[in-house]
């Protein structure tokens, strides 16, 4: 069985975590979302991919959900001491060793796709884990800033510095009109049996990825089921809801599975909260979607799968 998911940091990885255990012989092919991409201190930084690869890998700091464990802050540190910042986003000291990697072979001349191959060679997630593209796409949001007016500034300074306090007027994935689908993202999409979406940020994560050209139309040819990243109006984890209200979309089950609509989405996993949501055109159903330990992940990940493969029939 050939199974694609797209995903995005924390609560995508989770779900991988959870895929994987419940389909230990299933070929999983990840694309994972690169719109949260930054260079920092000189060295290009892939959080999502590097969240995905880390929990997958049995290398992540379960309590944040990212960042390396054991982690150790000293070059973070003494970057202070110079003075260089940004003091706002923390790199520990395993974690500069991989952006370090990444930065040498990109300068080197490799694609970001064969350079997470690399990475991942040693890390051994158990899933091919591709970019969506090799090109350069960041998310950039526009707020209306007290002291500066109004201005677009990177996602990340908004998500992690901000804290999102700063309503979005817009966002927007500069850079994805133009990119291509990072090589073996469409062919592996084509070889699906199902695609899977898990409760990643429907905005930012999911809906960069949909963003790169071509890959929302190949992802819309597949039987695909949705795990709802929201319960009983609220975002089980992180600020999706500031980014759904950005884009004028209600922080509800029912309005997320809309937002991605019945062409794209055919079956739409929701919690018990959330029992009642109908969607037109989707198979709704309802079961416990907080990811409290890998037990409870595993099962939400075998609902869906087995949601999309009778769907596939």
């Amino acid at each position: 069985m050939k199974i694609v998911a797209l995903a995005g940091g924390i609560g995508g990885a989770r779900f991988l975590r959870g895929l994987r255990a419940a389909a230990p012989e299933a070929d999983i092919t990840v694309i994972g979302n690169t719109g949260d991409d930054i260079s920092l201190f000189g060295l290009r930084v892939c959080p999502d991919l590097d969240t995905v690869m880390y929990t997958l890998g049995g290398g992540i700091n379960e309590e944040q959900g990212w960042g390396r464990r054991d982690e150790s802050f000293t070059v973070k540190e003494e970057l202070l001491e110079y003075g260089v910042g940004p003091s706002w986003f923390g790199l520990g000291d395993r974690d500069f060793a991989t952006h370090i990697v990444r930065t040498q072979m990109l300068a080197a001349g490799y694609r970001l796709s064969a350079v997470t191959e690399a990475l991942c060679d040693r890390w051994k997630p158990g899933v091919r884990l591709v970019p969506m593209t090799d090109d350069q796409v960041e998310t950039h949001v526009v707020v209306d800033d007290p002291e500066q007016g109004r201005r677009a500034i990177h996602f990340q300074e908004w998500w992690v510095r901000l804290r999102a306090s700063l309503p979005a007027v817009s966002i927007a994935p500069v850079g994805a009109d133009e990119a291509k689908p990072a090589p073996g993202v469409l062919k592996a999409i084509e070889a699906a049996d199902v695609v899977l979406f898990p409760p990643s940020n429907p905005v930012v994560s999911i809906g960069t990825i949909l963003s790169i050209p071509g890959i929302r139309d190949a992802v819309a040819a597949k039987t695909v089921v949705g795990v709802s990243p929201i319960i009983g109006g609220a975002p089980v984890r992180g600020m999706a809801d500031a980014c759904l209200t950005a884009i004028g979309v209600e922080t509800s089950a029912r309005a997320v599975a809309e937002h991605y609509g019945p062409d794209l989405v055919d079956g739409w996993l929701v919690d018990e909260a959330d029992k009642d949501v109908t969607v037109e055109g989707m198979e709704v159903r309802s079961r416990p979607l907080l990811m409290s330990d890998p037990e409870a992940t595993r099962a939400i990940a075998q609902a869906a799968l087995d949601l999309a493969l009778e769907l596939a029939r």
